[in-house]
């Protein structure tokens, strides 16, 4: 299995030890210290994964080669390295393609943990096209019943699923909404493991990484020769899902013209692979998911009326993390099992402090985030139960917001190091000071570096500092 990695990052000492550790685990590594020089490698290069900081400090970011490396190759595995202050940020690139995030400051556990995930990904994807049995394969695995979905108790989650429960047998096209990390693809395939389709493929595609060149072939197949680069016939993803279930997740980002073609095909049923003349017919169910508001998508041209209503025979509003608080001690042990079963860990739970922060928090990444915390956590654990010191500083440093569960007012305090000498007067004045200032910027910690005139790797190792103090 090819294990080449590309390193884009302006912090040239990050790219030197990051180099180092990654050769010494088996990969072939090259790196580029700026946006320009990043794209001019990948271009000139054959790497299958990508591990971009999204601050480099010039005219691009993160997300815009995300972008550049999606539209160059659709398939290429894209990872993001930003800071915890950009959670949203980082739920922004999910959105625009990302294969998913790591967090600083980096762990080198968590680094290999996410490439080996990322390369099982890639495992069953060939390079520049869908491996098409591997994909059908996979579809049928998801298909099976496992303990990949968790049924909370929240007002909120049971509502959810009497909807589920009711539209799941029938064959109504469904539009799943909810914001980012809400977990639109597992309700989607519990949808499917409910229905009489249930022994059929699930196959899921995200449209919003797809370039317009691309989205035809990838939805409706192609012929060898229909255009530069197809090198073979290629089944489409209404094919693989004939008899079962079509997800299209980031439906909104479809272009018009491939809009005018989905229509056609719901419509009459049959497909046509690019290239060719002979019509295929097609038994599919279709689940969309959007973050957006479709009927606003349509009423402002960016989505057509008529396939919205078509997709519109049943709609499922997801609830935010927030909103089914109720729910987060179990996802919490659900997320923990499986981190234990992933990492070959024992631990046991999570002490009572940590449980306080998971339900009272924000969880702007919902169910993403909240996995995402719970295995770096589960990293830095070796025995016990997780503890606060493993959180990263947005929930540890929680300050003074009023939450709202079962509509009574809540005020979280500031927790403190527990440790932390009142008596040093100049630490409590500095410690006092940073939070004042992650809380004004919202815990961006780039901005509070500027402003206390510090950098962000001293503004890390103190923050690092007052944890290992609790």
């Amino acid at each position: 299995m090819n294990k080449s990695i590309l390193i884009i990052d302006d912090d040239a000492d990050m790219c030197v030890l990051l180099t180092r550790f990654l050769t010494k685990n088996g990969y072939t590594v090259d790196s580029a210290h700026s946006s320009n020089k990043g794209i001019e490698k990948f271009k000139a290069g054959k790497f299958n994964i990508v591990l971009c900081d999204f601050r480099l400090g010039d005219k691009k970011d993160g997300k815009d080669i995300l972008l550049e490396i999606k539209q160059h190759n659709p398939e290429t595995i894209v990872l993001i390295v930003t800071g915890y202050s950009d959670i949203k940020t980082a739920v922004d690139v999910i959105k625009a393609g990302a294969y998913d995030y790591i967090t600083k400051p980096l762990i080198p556990d968590e680094v290999l943990n996410v490439l080996s995930n990322a390369l099982n990904h890639e495992s069953y994807v060939a390079t520049g096209a869908l491996n098409n049995a591997a994909v059908v394969n996979n579809a049928k695995k998801s298909s099976s019943g496992n303990n990949e979905f968790l049924i909370g108790e929240a007002d909120a989650t049971k509502e959810l699923y009497k909807q589920i429960e009711m539209v799941a047998p029938t064959n109504y096209s469904i539009i799943l909404n909810g914001e980012s990390g809400t977990g639109k693809e597992v309700i989607a395939k519990t949808i499917h493991e409910l229905s009489s389709r249930k022994n059929r493929p699930f196959v899921a595609m995200d449209c919003g990484t797809l370039s317009k060149e691309l989205a035809g072939s990838e939805l409706f197949g192609h012929l060898k020769g229909a255009f530069t680069g197809a090198i073979n016939d290629k089944e489409g993803h209404f094919e693989l899902a004939n008899g079962g279930t079509l997800f299209l997740d980031e439906v909104a980002n479809l272009t018009s013209e491939i809009q005018a073609s989905l229509l056609r095909v719901i419509q009459e049923r049959k497909i046509k692979r690019i290239g060719g003349t002979k019509e295929i017919d097609v038994d599919v169910r279709i689940i969309v998911a959007t973050n957006e508001n479709l009927q606003d998508a349509y009423r402002h041209g960016k989505f057509r009326e008529d396939l919205y209503h078509r997709f519109n025979e049943f709609s499922i509003d997801l609830p935010p993390l927030r909103n089914r608080r109720a729910d987060i001690p179990l996802f919490a042990n659900f997320f923990l099992q499986k981190t234990n079963n992933e990492l070959n860990k024992k631990i046991e739970g999570f002490e009572e402090d940590v449980m306080r922060m998971f339900v009272h928090y924000s969880w702007p990444g919902n169910l993403r985030e909240f996995r995402n915390v719970i295995r770096r956590s589960a990293l830095l654990t070796n025995a016990g139960k997780i503890s606060p010191s493993t959180l990263p500083g947005e929930i540890t440093g929680f300050v003074s917001q009023k939450v709202f569960d079962n509509n009574a007012p809540v005020t979280i305090e500031p927790v403190k190091p527990a440790s932390l000498d009142l008596k040093d007067t100049a630490s409590k004045a500095e410690y006092e000071a940073i939070m004042q200032v992650l809380k004004e910027v919202n815990f961006n910690k780039t901005k509070a570096a500027e402003l206390l005139n510090i950098d962000r790797k001293t503004l890390y190792n103190k923050i690092k500092s007052f944890e290992e103090a609790q």
